[in-house]
């Protein structure tokens, strides 16, 4: 992959791989060390133990072992790849039945030229997924459906993820609810779940408002033309339509709900979307047989993506076996323990933003670095509400960038992005985005939020 400078980041695979071989390769640089670890009842996970550092055997994970943690890392993320999967195939079911074609067609038309105010609507959907359940994995399946909406709107295939994905990680990064994020954060840290809310609210609007407001302002100066492919404007919805988008947002409706209250996990979202697709096509008056095949072109346009999570999830299996990612954490963090008040809060913001590349998980983020964190900042006289802000804004707003991502790679991949053209344009928005992050720092620590 190149861009028209010469620059050049190997295939998605590759870099995967790579980076695979190169957590194999610092199992035998690094010493092999170990937190002691104690279940926390609050969140239900395995929490780190504050100063309990300690080498132990090393466990260097040879070449083969590290092409046998590829398949491990596909079963470890079994039920994500299994979701992505049935709500790509249930979608290739609605696209097929034409309710997506004519949906797209009527908004255009309704639009009237006023086309670019679809991109706060769709921005702030994922945006609030991202806020209430760190929507991620589940955005790959629904690129398909926003790149015939952008299609029929003349933006680029870039608009759809900075809209979808970027939305949702912006919305995970600054909420004051995230029950992935912020909430276990906040447990884990002894510290009451939701206060400071109305302060990262603040914040989190300033966010938002900067990355629509970005991404209106490239997709304005990068439209090309609209495909002719999608509809005519203004085609009219059946009343079959009505009843296929009408079920669609009640399993959405049943989802969000399963997950904020009945602890759902990835397994049973499957089945919700598998039962909406079947129904759709039934609806559709496309059979059974219809439905089936419209499943298996789902299934085989996911296939890549889901494979990408896959690859991803190995680096941590690597990690995990050759004993270093304690060790890792421990040396990031270790330094900050001598830095003024300030100094040591920013540096937890970017130590936290370091350590998402091996430990791309927000809520193993969560459960690993704050246990160590919150000693350094009693210690400091921090509130332990600024370290919670670091870890958000450090940890999760790495999403839009960390190539161990696997959500962010595979979102790519469907909508057939190119990574560096990703960096070329969130790289400036992530700055703007770490700025703002830096100085509403600095204003909690001078206001001592609680």
């Amino acid at each position: 992959m190149t861009d028209g400078e010469g620059f050049r980041i190997p295939h998605p695979l590759v870099l995967l791989t790579m980076c695979v071989l190169l957590a194999a390769a610092a199992s035998y640089v690094l010493p092999a060390g170990e937190f002691d670890r104690r279940m926390d009842e609050a969140t239900g996970r395995s929490v780190v133990v504050a100063g309990t550092y300690h080498e132990v055997e090393r466990s260097p994970v040879d070449l083969f072992e590290a092409v046998i943690a590829l398949p491990i890392g596909m079963a470890e993320r079994a039920d994500v790849i299994f979701l992505i999967f049935m709500i790509g195939g249930a979608f290739m079911v609605v696209d097929e039945s034409g309710t997506l074609r004519r949906t797209v067609s009527a908004l255009v038309g309704a639009l009237k030229g006023r086309d670019l105010w679809v991109i706060p609507v769709v921005s702030i959907f994922f945006g609030l997924g991202g806020i209430t359940i760190n929507m991620g994995e589940e955005i790959v399946a629904l690129v398909p459906v926003l790149l015939i909406l952008t299609r029929r709107l003349g933006f680029t295939p870039l608009v759809a993820v900075a809209m979808s994905l970027g939305s949702a990680a912006v919305g995970s990064a600054f909420s004051p609810i995230n029950p992935f994020g912020v909430l276990i954060a906040q447990s884990v840290a002894e510290v009451q779940p939701v206060s400071g809310w109305a302060f990262r609210t603040v914040v989190l609007v300033l966010a938002m408002v900067l990355w629509i407001g970005m991404t209106m302002r490239y997709a304005a100066g990068a439209r090309v033309l609209a495909s002719e492919a999608s509809g005519e404007p203004g085609e009219s919805l059946t009343a079959r339509d009505l009843s296929v988008l009408g079920l669609i947002a009640a399993t959405f409706s049943t989802a969000i709900w399963g997950l904020l209250v009945l602890d759902w996990d990835f397994n049973r979202l499957s089945a919700s979307f598998f039962i909406m697709g079947v129904i759709a096509g039934l609806v559709s008056r496309m059979g059974f047989g219809g439905t089936a095949d419209a499943y298996v072109r789902g299934f085989r346009e996911m296939a890549y993506a889901a494979l990408l999570l896959g690859f991803a999830g190995a680096i941590t299996v690597v990690l995990g076996q050759g004993r270093i990612i304690d060790t890792i954490v421990h040396g990031i963090f270790v330094p900050l323990e001598s830095l003024p008040r300030l100094a040591s809060a920013l540096g937890m913001m970017v130590a936290q933003a370091a350590v998402h590349v091996p430990v791309p998980s927000n809520s193993g983020q969560a459960v690993l670095t704050m246990p160590v964190l919150v000693p350094v900042s009693d210690l400091l006289g921090l509130p332990r509400q600024v370290t919670i802000l670091a870890y958000q804004y450090g940890g999760t707003l790495a999403d839009l960038v960390t190539p161990t991502n696997g959500s962010l790679l595979a979102v790519l991949a469907a909508a057939d992005v190119p990574y560096e053209a990703w960096l070329k344009y969130v790289v400036p928005l992530y700055a703007a985005l770490i700025a703002l992050s830096a100085v509403a720092i600095a204003v909690a620590i001078a206001i001592g939020l609680s």
